[in-house]
């Protein structure tokens, strides 16, 4: 019994040190999004973190509309981002966690 406590906390440790390295890696993956007419141009990293705005210089001359792309194509670009860190981290999670009855959170 103690042995299995042990090993499935070794599991849990591992599981965590996955999670963080994956964490790591999504600072790399870097998800583009523009908006319709490909005015505003967005980069940000897997982890919501913005690298990038590039915008063309007729949204500069019309502050409303500027702002307008801004919300739109920024919450496209966190929309897709969180599904691609979400899937990944929990793909990496549900690897490594050991087999609880009664936990399988991660289906």
């Amino acid at each position: 019994m103690f042995g299995d406590m042990m090993g499935m906390m070794d599991k849990l440790k591992e599981a965590q040190k996955k999670v963080e390295e994956t964490k790591t890696r999504l600072n790399s993956v870097l998800i583009d999004e523009s908006s319709n007419d490909s005015k505003l141009k967005v980069t940000i990293t897997a982890n919501r973190t913005i690298k990038s705005i590039v915008i063309d210089d007729e949204l500069l001359e019309d502050k409303e509309m500027l702002e307008d792309y801004l919300i739109l194509t920024l919450n496209k670009a966190i929309e897709q981002a969180t599904s691609v860190n979400e899937a990944e981290i929990a793909a990496v999670a549900k690897e490594g966690m050991p087999n609880i009855p009664g936990m399988d959170m991660f289906k």
